[in-house]
């Protein structure tokens, strides 16, 4: 029985399963992430809900766990060499989820830093740019009367948007094959049009291509399952 009584965070959330990746997390665009990439790789894991709504990010049991104050993190009891391995940032966490297990990233070192640019392209472009849509158009931000701001956002995320398009030109997955790449992006697409209400700001069906990627990544089992691990219910 692995013995995770190291991690503070644990007597805060304690493992029912210590045997199991533990996972910390909420289901938000960037909480997705790894639950669906757990859900698609079939690895025994245990989600613990950190509700963010409640500031539960901020306590020193989770900070512990990511001084950064943010979900998703993980603990695995089987990191590398046997050793329990704790982990914070869901990009690192979705390559070595990947790594560990050898699936959904290609075996050759060019697809591999291929795949990789994708998921960074995520992290540093689609991320941070359809959240601030989100905050200027349906939370605090769009009671500014300036509109400048959340125009700005638009404006780039539409792009990010055209160049996710024209990647999936001729390709059903960003890589071709499913990857994390698919895996880090489709939550913060279905985020964008659903839950912030942008579609129509973002120009979304006048997309080509990434409609189709979007319902033929939501249709998956594993993504379905994701969406919801761990809720609020």
């Amino acid at each position: 029985m692995a013995d995770l009584s190291s991690f503070p965070i644990t007597q805060r959330w304690p493992a029912e399963h210590p045997e199991r990746l533990q996972l910390y997390s909420l289901n938000t665009p960037n909480g997705v992430k790894v639950s669906i990439m757990l859900e698609e790789i079939g690895l025994p894991y245990e989600p613990h809900l950190v509700d963010i709504t409640k500031n539960e990010t901020w306590g020193p049991e989770f900070l512990s766990l990511n001084p950064n104050g943010k979900i998703p993190a993980i603990i695995d009891p089987d990191g590398p060499d046997g050793k329990p391995l704790a982990l914070f940032e869901s990009g690192a966490i979705l390559v070595y989820l990947a790594e560990k297990t050898g699936k959904l990233i290609p075996a050759d070192a060019a697809g591999r830093y291929e795949t990789l640019q994708w998921v960074m392209f995520q992290m540093a472009a689609i991320g941070p740019m359809f959240g601030q849509v989100g905050f200027f158009h349906k939370f605090a931000g769009k009671e500014i009367e300036d509109k400048r701001p959340r125009d700005r956002y638009v404006a780039e995320a539409t792009r990010l948007l055209k160049v996710l398009d024209d990647r999936l030109e001729g390709r059903e997955w960003i890589m071709g094959d499913y990857s994390i790449a698919d895996v880090a992006t489709l939550g913060w697409v279905r985020n964008l049009i659903g839950f912030y209400e942008a579609g129509d700001l973002v120009k979304f069906d006048e997309l080509k291509n990434v409609p189709g990627w979007l319902e033929r990544g939501l249709a998956r089992p594993a993504v379905q399952r994701g969406l919801n691990i761990p809720s609020k219910g």
